[in-house]
């Protein structure tokens, strides 16, 4: 195998082809914005993910990793083409593959011989077919027929553990009938395969539904606890009682059981969406994963909810927000739980101070431009003349805050804990107004 070629250096893309010239494969990584692979050939990361600089800057050194705008270049010298562009939602939910094709238009451009097109991105059922057909047009307008097989290969990358989920994966999901191609994507992971982590292969059809059901499953999980949760607080149980002894039965497990402000991020959204919609496509009613949606929009805004009902008219009062990221160790605010909460506070007549690790850039950019947000160097800024402090993201900085440092800064003592990360007593022992989720 000559090289490996990655089109789209977004967080899949480019933490597939580093983590690919890590195993001692040759990668070029291939994008058309020039400003990003520019920044990636000296090293310098458009995203933020542990682990992932030492990476890059390893195996550019070592020169197996390398950066172009040139899709010919790319192309012409690799047998495996790793497509990994973006799927974004459109209106109605369906996952726009317009990025997806192109890319297929492109590679078929540039085809020299025998290549293993492998979708990478999050696709719906059917863009296997959709992607083989597109080259076959493309190489019959070129009027050459050089051989291809098209594979399903979806990632299972979790954001700010993204490098160690590649590194040592749960299972690496293989779609293909061919057997040629079969066999080259085995080498592609030998370092995974050779180290027995498990591999399942299937048809492309298979593949592409593995990845949805998977994120939808994960979705319904976290919003069915966040239901628990609310009724535990009307009540009077205790949530992580309750999930604890629940994922104490192996067939159920105790991940993902953590009640909190609900899901987000680049993939639950997303996925289950395109889910329902793929379902109506085909006839077939997704009433499940609809009410997870809906059920997960809901609980954000209880979130609101739960703040107006401790500070009574909104219209004035400073909320400090702690964490934008819709997790720790990322700086992605996509579909974050914050946006939904901080948009509802403004809408209610609340002044904003926000402050996050990783994310206030990506928050000011993407999530409220033009909005009244004021960031914060650090978290006690944040707090500085609040009416309430509020812990949106679970980063290990907000685990141990100084409480009588914010006691001296805050305007009044509401304290809302939507990781539930503290207990109800001791804050409430530091003078403080406490507030969990299902507690």
């Amino acid at each position: 195998m000559n090289q490996i070629a990655v089109i789209g250096t977004g967080y899949v893309g480019l933490v597939s082809g580093a983590c690919l010239s890590e195993f001692g494969l040759k990668v070029v990584c291939m994008d058309v914005d020039e400003g990003k692979i520019n920044c990636l050939r000296q090293g310098v990361l458009p995203i933020y993910e542990p682990g992932l600089e030492e990476i890059v800057t390893r195996n550019l050194k070592s020169g197996r990793l390398s950066f172009t705008t040139d899709i010919r270049e790319a192309v012409e010298h690799a047998t495996v083409v790793f497509i990994a562009v973006g799927t974004p939602p459109q209106e109605d939910g369906s996952a726009d593959l317009q990025y997806v094709l192109e890319a297929a238009k492109s590679i078929a451009q540039c085809m020299n011989g025998y290549k293993i097109i492998v979708d990478k991105s999050t696709v719906p059922v059917g863009t296997g077919r959709k992607v083989k057909a597109t080259v076959r047009q493309v190489l019959q307008e070129r009027g050459v027929d050089y051989d291809f097989d098209v594979v399903s290969n979806p990632e299972f990358l979790r954001e700010g553990s993204a490098v160690n989920d590649f590194m040592h994966p749960d299972r690496i999901v293989i779609g293909t009938q061919s057997s040629k191609a079969r066999k080259t994507m085995r080498s592609v992971y030998r370092v995974l395969y050779i180290n027995n982590h498990p591999f399942v292969f299937t048809n492309i059809e298979t593949a592409e539904v593995i990845k949805y059901a998977s994120n939808a499953f994960l979705a319904t999980k976290i919003t069915f606890m966040n239901e628990i949760a609310n009724l535990c607080e009307a009540v009077g149980a205790n949530v992580l009682q309750v999930s604890n002894a629940v994922g104490l039965d192996k067939r159920i497990g105790p991940h993902f059981l953590h009640a909190g402000p609900g899901y987000g991020g680049s993939c639950f959204p997303k996925d289950t969406k395109a889910l329902v919609n793929t379902g109506k496509e085909y006839g077939v009613q997704m009433s499940l994963i609809d009410s997870v949606i809906h059920a997960n929009d809901l609980h954000k805004r209880k979130m609101v909810d739960k703040i107006a009902a401790a500070l009574g008219d909104l219209e004035g009062k400073t909320i400090g927000i702690l964490g934008l990221s819709f997790k720790p160790e990322t700086d992605d605010v996509r579909e974050a739980p914050s946006t939904t909460i901080v948009r509802e506070l403004l809408r209610s007549g609340a002044q904003i101070r926000a402050y996050d690790p990783a994310a206030m850039e990506n928050a000011a950019r993407f999530a409220f431009p033009g909005l009244p947000v004021t960031y914060a160097k650090d978290e006690y800024e944040c707090v500085e003349g609040a009416h309430a402090a509020v812990l949106v993201t679970e980063w290990n900085q907000f685990r141990n805050l100084d409480f009588e440092q914010m006691k001296k800064r805050m305007a009044s003592l509401f304290f809302f804990d939507f990781r539930n990360i503290y207990e109800r007593k001791d804050i409430e022992d530091k003078g403080f107004a406490y507030f969990g989720v299902g507690r």
